[in-house]
């Protein structure tokens, strides 16, 4: 066997294990909670798993695509909690205002950190920040710091949205799964997906063949704000009113599954499904933990930061192993 052959074998592993890698955990995972607890395979808990996993995946839907341009969005979880807030305090205008003006206000969020990163310059990073900031000011001066919440009617339509079921299971988790398909779509099947991985691989060399670098990133950083804002009114609908605490760390949830699922922090790979996958471990060992019932609830987190850091480690490790 030739040098050139081994190293061709080399970087085809390293690729494969990069993109399959989760999967195979996942799987692993699920098998071995379903041996151990009886009850993680039982309909409801999966019905559950499935809902659970539908608010955050519409969230990192919208970074994935951030993330492969190389940048990164720490105002999702802020918008989040904006995006429900706004749902409820517009179904006062029916169904159409707890629907368009959550999407209206966070898609502007996301419009104004486009611009900003990319024809600016700015770094993403402090771009996101301060609007992760502004979201949450925005929030606590709508609900008074936080001491009102506005609910939403019980005979309003809008609570279909989160609150209905086909099959037993929740309209949440078809939406979601529809959002992710067409963003699949989308980022594989697309000009402006091509676009987005050459704008995350190299920026000077997407630039030089001619592609709208600066719109790709506006797109995107639009994009995220939308899709954070829609998991913001979906939960306000499920729950039946905007709660002004959730979404502390959501963001780091959604990088954190962006990332498990193969999308490489510094641009230029990812998939829709590899995101999927990612939200499908984490809320599948959250589960674990739950039916263990007695380690803490904080202990979720300590896993989910752990995990994560094997993960960077080891796309480093695949990322040098495939340049050598």
């Amino acid at each position: 066997m030739t040098a050139t052959t081994v190293q061709a074998n080399r970087e085809r592993w390293a690729s494969l294990l990069q993109r399959q890698g989760a999967a195979v955990v996942l799987v692993v995972v699920i098998v071995v909670a379903w041996l151990a607890f009886p009850r993680f395979g039982s309909l409801g808990n999966l019905r559950d798993l499935a809902l659970q996993s539908s608010f955050l995946l519409v969230i990192a839907l919208g970074m994935t695509f951030v993330i492969i341009t190389g940048g990164i969005d720490l105002s999702v979880g802020s918008v989040y909690a904006l995006g429900g807030v706004l749902a409820a305090y517009g179904s006062q205008w029916g169904f159409f205002g707890s629907l368009l003006l959550p999407l209206a206000v966070c898609g502007l969020i996301g419009l104004i950190n486009g611009i900003l990163v990319a024809r600016t310059g700015m770094a993403p990073f402090i771009v996101t920040l301060a609007s992760l900031l502004f979201a949450r000011g925005l929030l606590l001066a709508i609900t008074s710091e936080g001491s009102t919440t506005f609910k939403i009617p019980g005979d309003a339509f809008f609570l279909q949205l989160g609150q209905g079921t086909f099959l037993g299971i929740g309209y949440p988790v078809y939406i979601a799964a529809a959002l992710c398909l067409a963003g699949g779509v989308l980022l594989r099947r697309t000009r402006f997906g091509q676009s987005v991985f050459a704008t995350g691989g190299s920026e000077s060399s997407a630039l030089l063949m001619g592609l709208p670098v600066a719109r790709t990133k506006i797109a995107v950083y639009t994009m995220s704000g939308l899709l954070a804002g829609f998991a913001g009114a979906l939960t306000a609908s499920y729950l039946q009113s905007g709660v002004t605490v959730i979404g502390v760390g959501t963001e780091l949830d959604a990088i954190a599954v962006v990332v498990i699922g193969g999308t490489l922090l510094t641009g230029g790979a990812g998939t829709i499904l590899g995101t999927v996958i990612g939200v499908g471990l984490r809320n599948v060992i959250q589960s674990v933990i739950n039916q263990i019932g007695t380690l803490d609830s904080n202990f979720q987190s300590v896993v989910s930061g752990g995990f994560l850091l094997v993960v960077v480690v080891v796309q480093r490790w695949l990322a040098q192993s495939r340049n050598a």
